[in-house]
């Protein structure tokens, strides 16, 4: 008998930031052994803004790449600071012919003929595969429409926009919420999963690195990484902590003995911070469940009003090993008695992440 045909998944991922792809990839990587295991196969169709490197670096699995924007979260001035007029004034004229656009959409979307859209978590994508007539779940820790009601309530027309966002996600057959997640209360739809992460290996004892001046090989290793929007530190700026090297983004070009940019140890982002002693952040959804489930504690500088913080931070106080420390530190480096207290910490187990197989058996059904 012919093989069957290969069922298609269309993948549809924000860009904002990094952590949309470090949700999604672990379940369409699980997604796929599965299909693969029953015979046919998955074919899959990714559109994102992501860059096409990180998504071959985290996806693990044959797809083929349509670079486009299909959402843009918040306008940022940098990671962890809102543009809110701007933000509001993006969404007014990203509605202002928002049945026109669908339809658009939904003609895109028919013709690559996918059999599931998953989205995380574009509303638009699913306003155009319900359009379309075509299955749709939705999967994110957070969804636009409580984050622009958060901030944008106020603003003009603002009421009549999110309904369209709300209507969008609750047209999906199911909205996956992977904890650590935010409530959601306005979505009928919503269906809560375990965590996701795909922690990386530690290769500590691999790695082949120059030791800062004045101190020895064994000594703690931290890593800067804020995320998938720019927010460079003034690392040039800060004194020397004795025993402690940091790994930095090579754009920051920075040259110092004691930093060594991430790129030159060529490893997946996971498998360096598995490998670190520590890790300085924002909170963002990928960095936190991956160091929790790697056992690599925390520093944290705070979001400020971003509704998904609390949730996070919450989830990684109980999970993992993490301190806050503030914006004005960053700016002068001090941050050799806060990393004492970060190291002094009682760890805890590594918590279980089940959600991607959890999502990936909800989508097989679907399939």
């Amino acid at each position: 008998m012919p093989r069957p045909a290969r069922p298609h998944l269309l993948v549809d991922i924000s860009a904002h930031g990094f952590g949309h792809v470090s949700q999604t990839a672990p379940v369409v990587h699980e997604l796929v052994q599965r299909m693969d295991r029953l015979g046919p196969g998955l074919q899959v169709t990714v559109r994102s803004a992501a860059p096409l490197e990180l998504l071959q670096r985290r996806m693990r699995c044959e797809f083929r790449h349509i670079p486009v924007a299909l959402d843009f979260g918040m306008k940022m001035a940098n990671a962890v600071d809102v543009q809110v007029a701007a933000s509001a004034a993006a969404y007014r004229e990203y509605h202002a012919d928002w049945d026109a656009k669908v339809a658009r959409a939904a003609g895109d979307m028919r013709a690559l003929r996918p059999d599931l859209l998953l989205a995380n978590v574009p509303y638009l994508s699913l306003a155009a595969a319900h359009e379309a007539g075509i299955a749709a779940a939705a999967m994110c820790s957070l969804n636009w429409a409580d984050i622009y009601g958060h901030y944008c309530a106020d603003a003009a027309g603002a009421a009549q926009i999110r309904a369209q966002m709300l209507a969008a996600y609750n047209s999906a057959r199911v909205f996956l919420r992977p904890q650590p997640a935010m409530p959601m209360p306005d979505l009928g739809n919503a269906r809560s999963i375990g965590p996701i992460a795909q922690p990386g290996r530690n290769l500590r004892t691999q790695l082949r690195l120059p030791a800062p001046e004045g101190a020895d090989r064994a000594g703690k290793l931290i890593l800067a990484a804020m995320g998938g929007i720019a927010f460079r530190l003034p690392m040039e700026r800060w004194p020397a902590i004795p025993g402690v090297r940091w790994l930095i983004p090579q754009e920051w070009n920075i040259a110092r003995g004691d930093m060594l940019a991430v790129e030159t140890l060529a490893l997946p982002f996971g498998d360096v911070l598995a490998s670190c002693d520590a890790v300085l952040t924002k909170p963002g959804y990928g960095t936190f469940t991956e160091a929790a489930c790697a056992g690599v504690p925390v520093l944290y500088v705070t979001r400020p009003d971003w509704p998904e913080e609390p949730c996070l931070v919450r989830w990684l106080e109980q999970n993992g090993v993490c301190r806050e420390v503030e914006r004005e530190r960053l700016e002068s480096g001090g941050l050799a008695d806060v990393l004492h207290r970060l190291w002094q910490q009682a760890r805890r187990p590594a918590p279980a992440h089940p959600g991607a197989q959890e999502a990936a058996q909800i989508l097989a059904e679907m399939l």
